[in-house]
């Protein structure tokens, strides 16, 4: 894993720039003024692509011409930090943090700059605001906690005779440990026994993943970034033991997951760039913005042809 990181091309999603200028209709409120606009992503993976994909999206629609700087930390602590400093010390208008990790640096950089944060699970358990229905600083945002509980349902409809489930993530992600609680919560409720599995790094996901075979019935593989970054290495072991992973979200599926009830990441992402717009515009302060969630209604099933073959999964029990 890199270090350290320095001023580096744009993820590829956006056309390999660091830093790009789109201008858009003059805007009542926004004039001819171009706003800068700094992005922190804790890593790339598919979900936290899309959600960027989805905020430039709302930035483009919105009319506003700005310039954006597009900076990833690689998932490295260290490098969020640098990386937050130097958008803070570039004078930008506001920030967007993707990930817990990249908010939380972004935040600890400055009080004064607006933070929009995205793909974050729980801003107020993170410590990023004072309360999620009045953050009360300035930090605002979209997260992207998931519904556990309809997850665990599709669980028990695939493997109806699944007694143990293990649950899969990273220690250094504060948002997974609140993701591991719900998904304890949500196996109890349904006469199951949820087991920890955790990794501190990518480097121990197959070994972890490989103690789980002959002892869990399944593996449930949360919202948690490490984890998705590997999630060739979990679906890798898991498919070749027959253990099922049920996922977090549809780019974890993507990449070798069983099935999911999932958010759609670029929704998420396009909900917080309207949410900058506004700020941007003058009309909103993230003080008082609360955070936003997608509904169930925008949660989308999920599911892996290849995955279901390779454990043994009949996929057809969904449609009944």
């Amino acid at each position: 894993m890199t270090r350290c990181v320095t001023r580096r091309d744009a993820i590829a999603l956006f056309g390999g720039l660091t830093a790009f200028t789109l201008a858009g209709c003059n805007s009542s409120n926004g004039g001819d003024k171009v706003y800068k606009i700094g992005v922190l992503q804790l890593t790339e993976h598919d979900a936290l692509d899309a959600a960027n994909k989805g905020f430039v999206k709302a930035l483009k629609k919105s009319g506003l011409k700005y310039k954006i700087d597009q900076q990833n930390a690689q998932n490295d602590q260290s490098a969020c930090q640098t990386i937050a400093t130097k958008l803070v010390n570039d004078g930008d208008d506001l920030i967007l943090a993707i990930a817990t990790p990249a908010a939380q640096a972004v935040a600890g950089a400055t009080s004064d700059i607006p933070i929009v944060g995205t793909a974050i699970t729980d801003f107020a358990a993170s410590g990023l605001v004072k309360s999620n229905k009045k953050p009360g600083n300035n930090v605002t945002g979209t997260s992207d906690l998931t519904p556990v509980d309809e997850q665990f349902d599709l669980l028990v409809k695939l493997l109806p005779n699944a007694k143990t489930v293990g649950v899969l993530y990273c220690t250094a992600e504060s948002n997974s440990d609140v993701q591991v609680k719900m998904a304890q919560k949500a196996a109890k409720k349904r006469g199951m026994k949820a087991v920890r599995y955790s990794v501190s790094s990518s480097n121990e996901i197959q070994q972890v993943v490989e103690s789980m075979v002959g002892k869990v019935d399944a593996c449930y593989a949360p919202t948690d970034n490490t984890i998705a970054a590997g999630m060739s290495t979990v679906s890798m072991v898991a498919n070749e033991n027959k253990l099922p992973v049920i996922c977090g979200e549809k780019g974890m599926v993507d990449n070798g997951g069983l099935a999911t009830y999932g958010i759609d990441y670029e929704a998420l992402g396009y909900k917080a760039g309207k949410m900058a717009v506004k700020i941007l515009k003058g009309t909103s302060k993230p003080a008082d913005m609360p955070i936003e969630h997608l509904s169930i209604k925008e949660c989308t099933l999920a599911t892996n042809e290849k995955a279901a073959a390779a454990v043994g999964v009949d996929l057809s029990v969904l449609k009944a």
